[in-house]
């Protein structure tokens, strides 16, 4: 652990309730808070400072400095007692940001920003670090509901045990239950051996279902032990993983899943359950990357 969350700001409303968001994160995990504003030099040469037309306060320069003291004083309001910094770094968003996180423990960004384009659900930043970045990310979609749990999503994958012991970590930090959700279908689950060996493999439903069971207690069992006081429900649903988990997240504070799980195809950085979870989870979600293979 570094002991820094860092959030991406540009002024855009998606990014100042990320700023609120890391604030508490912060202060949940002990942390201090880093603002980072990514700054792209304009086209045309057009001046940093105020035009010898315009009011004094005007300018990019100022621009910039106004956003990032807005984020600033919007994180101290909500977490008083965490250190707040700032840094404004020539360079794409993207970059800047992947660079932050391998200095971080955890990135926090808003679904869309300033240059989002109409219809999109969320933005190119939020999807590129979840699968470049260097530590957690946390894309603030939704408000979430407060009372609500944290949801993991549970596949049994080994690159999945970090998603879990995040969510395992928020829970306790928020003060909440965890919801670990594990959803399967007869095309996904992996077959169980014939008590006959001669026997081809047959697997009745009931089958599976017992073997899914087994699969969600013992990606669990480990982490139940390491935060006691959290009290888990386990929720094994027979059907397709997008769907359950984006369901599950109307009635959640936050969302965890791995980047990638069991089905993915190898060369992907971001599956097809993490990519529909950020754009359509009614919660915030943080995208968990597990070690490298």
């Amino acid at each position: 652990m570094s002991g820094l969350v860092v959030v991406g700001v540009d002024g855009s409303a998606s990014s100042l309730a990320a700023v609120e968001t890391a604030a508490r994160e912060a202060r949940w995990r002990g942390a201090g808070l880093r603002v980072v504003h990514a700054f792209l030099w304009p086209a045309m040469h057009v001046p940093l400072g105020p035009s010898p037309l315009g009011p004094p306060e005007g300018g990019v320069r100022n621009m910039v400095e106004d956003l990032v003291a807005e984020a600033v004083a919007r994180a101290r309001k909500t977490a008083p007692e965490v250190e707040v910094s700032h840094t404004v770094v020539t360079g794409e968003p993207l970059t800047v940001l992947e660079a932050q996180s391998r200095a971080a423990e955890l990135v926090v960004v808003g679904s869309r920003g300033m240059g989002g384009f109409v219809g999109l659900l969320v933005g190119s930043t939020a999807v590129h670090l979840a699968s470049h970045g260097g530590c957690p990310v946390l894309v603030v979609r939704e408000t979430g509901d407060a009372n609500g749990p944290v949801v993991v999503g549970v596949d049994g994958s080994p690159k999945g045990e970090a998603a879990i012991d995040f969510a395992f970590a928020e829970a306790a930090q928020r003060g909440t239950g965890l919801l670990a959700l594990h959803a399967w279908t007869t095309w996904n689950a992996p077959l169980p051996a014939p008590p006959d060996p001669n026997q081809p493999y047959a697997s009745p439903r009931g089958e599976l279902q017992a073997t899914e069971e087994r699969l969600l207690a013992e990606a669990l069992a480990g982490h139940r032990e390491r935060y006691p006081d959290v009290q888990v429900e386990q929720r094994l649903i027979h059907g397709p993983t997008r769907e359950a988990l984006i369901e599950a997240s109307r009635t959640a504070q936050l969302l965890v899943v791995g980047a990638r799980g069991r089905g993915g195809f190898t060369g992907l950085l971001l599956g097809s359950v993490s990519q529909a979870a950020l754009h359509h989870a009614e919660c915030p979600v943080a995208v968990v990357r597990g070690s490298a293979p």
